[in-house]
């Protein structure tokens, strides 16, 4: 496994880490704690340290199996980042909850469910504009760090990312952003990652493998279940990028490399990338996934792995 540090942090996190909104029960699976506890022991013999959830992953549900395990393990072996800004109330819905009183509340919901007195880092999460300019929400947050809950703040960009909280980020006392990249997903290079890079903000790249389409398991006509998030995508959209990705893999993933883990090579080559977060959902997921790692990709047709 090799480190980047997080911008100007001193969060050295491995570059491949464990996304874990599938623990919150939207990926066509329920998990149990016996689960969890092999995919996370799994990472850490693989040498990976982040763990990325959200309080709406279930109603802090996955912060719960996480914080469950944490309790049985070293805390300080772990580097946890988790999100704020939204409730779960069902499979896909959320009512929005960002101001500064409401935040807070959250944050110690999470320091709970997570069994720990401290979060690494700290993410808004997929906040508009206008949610983003609150000088309150910024100041309450500034004061949850020097007493110690938080130990940096981050943004988790929607979808659509904002250039403005890209460009205003240092301003609040942010240090990373969370951000769509994958094969698939290539505008941040244009428009994101210039900023980030001359900013020194830390990149943690969420769907690295585009929701599974990229882990080299589903053809197109692939049908998901009505209780996968992937399920939401309308047919057409779902069979365009399945067959993007049958070229994909002709033409780009060489012979005898899993699909998955040259996805996730591919996006550690970019120099803006610190880490990338797939979910997983077993152990040897989690070991293919770290087997990026030691795949250097020359160049991104030609991968080799490094001796």
């Amino acid at each position: 496994m090799h480190y980047r540090k997080i911008g100007q942090t001193s969060l050295d996190v491995s570059v491949i880490g464990v996304g874990t909104w599938q623990f919150g029960g939207e990926w066509g699976m329920n998990f149990t704690q016996n689960q969890v506890d092999q995919i996370l022991n799994q990472a850490q013999l693989e040498g990976i340290n982040l763990i990325d959830t959200a309080e709406c992953y279930g109603d802090h549900l996955s912060e719960q199996f996480i914080g469950d395990y944490l309790k049985r393990h070293k805390r300080e072996d772990w580097i946890v980042a988790t999100k704020f800004g939204h409730h779960f109330h069902s499979v896909f819905e959320r009512t929005r909850h960002v101001n500064a009183d409401e935040v807070l509340k959250q944050l110690d919901a999470s320091l709970k469910a997570l069994n720990t007195d401290y979060i690494d880092l700290y993410q808004a999460h997929s906040l508009t504009d206008e949610e983003f300019n609150n000088d309150d929400l910024w100041t309450m947050l500034d004061k949850q760090k020097q007493a110690g809950k938080i130990r940096y703040l981050g943004i988790s960009l929607q979808n659509e990312p904002s250039i403005h909280q890209t460009k205003t980020a240092k301003s609040v006392g942010v240090d990373a952003l969370q951000i769509i990249y994958n094969r698939l997903t290539r505008e941040p290079e244009t428009d994101i990652f210039p900023i980030a890079e001359q900013e020194d903000l830390g990149i943690l790249a969420r769907v690295p493998l585009a929701s599974g389409y990229l882990s080299g398991k589903y053809k197109p006509g692939n049908k998901f279940s009505e209780n996968d998030v992937r399920s939401r995508r309308n047919k057409e959209e779902q069979d365009k990028l399945l067959k993007m990705v049958e070229t994909i893999a002709k033409e780009e993933v060489p012979a005898g490399i899993p699909m998955a883990t040259w996805a996730l090579a591919w996006c550690l080559q970019h120099p803006a990338v610190t880490t990338v977060i797939p979910g997983c959902k077993t152990p040897e997921q989690v070991s293919k996934n770290a087997a990026a790692a030691k795949l250097d990709l020359v160049s991104k047709d030609h991968p080799q792995f490094v001796r």
